[in-house]
């Protein structure tokens, strides 16, 4: 997303989770919503200790096609060069980013749901402790992706969504998100994948969401979900920030036609890239603040078209999965984070159970 809070004259030091296994990794680091070029004076990337501090010898520095301060384009990505260092699957690395100046638009994701500490003013990527490191956010800033060269994953998989798939209510540093969750599953069958969570909170399909919260998906799915290095699969749940705000194509109001037309739309996108998509059931939401009749009726008749149209490479049923059997318009209580919309932990783990394994890797 674009919009963030303007940095400048300081160190990011952002924490990335591995949920794969490898013997090297690389960073993405993206300007794309930036409307100016963006200056990197040094990165750096860790094992994480505690906090912001590195395990004591770990501490690498980090080349952009051999450069170590390069500038980013206005609207581009970056890659590093490989970096040898061994991951296990659930470390934690630390990225370090220097903003010479920052930038009058910056990238970032607000609710990363992990710690960042940005620093005192100057350079402070090739810190060994903390002391520099005077605040702390639960944002990413410019940091797009921890690419792990696997030495055991067979591909990727991608969780596209709104807020519920980015992990909203879940504990900051928990890693209790349902595509979390789904990756250990994958890992404790025996057959790793690596996981990329692509939720952004207050998403929407067919229309850009304000404050920042992200373009629609029919927007961002090629960069977000097709472009992910080794993508063999995504699996879609989004739509509940559309009917939740009647939010029609061209200012219109909402109908169960349009969300389905939308999805038509992202599975062409995705068959004509190669890449299996799996349709997500929405979750029930009765009780929470933009709920009413005619809204259920329109998830209702969206979520039989995802389950009966035959048009998904395969199916998801989130809804089945977490709903009240005595009230299936609700969530079920022990699932329930408290808003009526966003599941708690337990919630997450159901959501990542559902998913049959056989439709991520069909030839087992």
């Amino acid at each position: 997303m674009g919009g963030g809070p303007t940095l400048g004259n300081q160190t990011i030091r952002m924490v990335a989770h591995a949920n794969a296994a490898g013997s090297q990794v690389r960073i993405r680091l993206s300007n794309l919503r930036g409307t100016t070029p963006l200056a990197v004076g040094a990165v750096s990337i860790a094992a994480q200790s505690d906090g912001a501090t590195p395990v004591a010898g770990t501490l690498r520095t980090v080349t952009f096609s051999q450069a170590k301060t390069f500038s980013i384009p206005a609207g581009a990505d970056v890659v590093s060069d490989p970096i040898p260092m061994s991951v296990a699957a659930e470390q934690n690395v630390l990225v370090s980013v220097y903003l010479p100046q920052g930038s009058p638009s910056p990238c970032w994701h607000s609710d990363a749901f992990d710690r960042t500490w940005l620093s005192a003013a100057g350079d402070h990527t090739g810190d060994i402790g903390n002391g520099n490191y005077t605040q702390s956010t639960t944002s990413w800033y410019y940091l797009a992706g921890l690419d792990v060269i696997p030495s055991e994953a067979r591909g990727t998989v991608v969780a596209f969504g709104d807020s519920i798939t980015d992990g909203y209510s879940t504990p900051t540093s928990a890693y209790q998100r349902w595509p979390d969750a789904f990756a250990r599953r994958l890992a404790e069958d025996r057959h790793p994948m690596g996981v990329v969570d692509a939720g952004i909170g207050g998403n929407k399909v067919l229309t850009d969401a304000p404050n920042n919260l992200g373009i629609a998906a029919l927007k961002r799915f090629g960069h977000d979900a097709l472009e992910q290095p080794g993508v063999r699969t995504v699996i879609l749940m989004e739509g509940i920030n559309d009917i939740g705000n009647d939010a029609g194509p061209n200012g219109g109001p909402l109908t169960a036609q349009d969300l389905i037309n939308g999805y038509k739309a992202l599975i062409d996108q995705a068959h004509r890239a190669g890449v299996r998509i799996l349709g997500g059931t929405m979750l029930p939401f009765k009780g929470a603040g933009y709920y009413n009749d005619a809204r259920e009726a329109i998830r209702q008749a969206a979520n039989q078209w995802i389950r009966t149209g035959g048009a998904f490479d395969g199916v998801v049923d989130f809804d089945a999965a977490t709903r009240d059997p005595s009230n299936p318009a609700a969530l079920h209580p022990k699932y329930d984070c408290g808003d009526h919309l966003h599941p708690n932990r337990i919630g997450m783990q159901a959501m990542a159970n559902a998913v049959d394994l056989k439709l991520v890797y069909p030839t087992k």
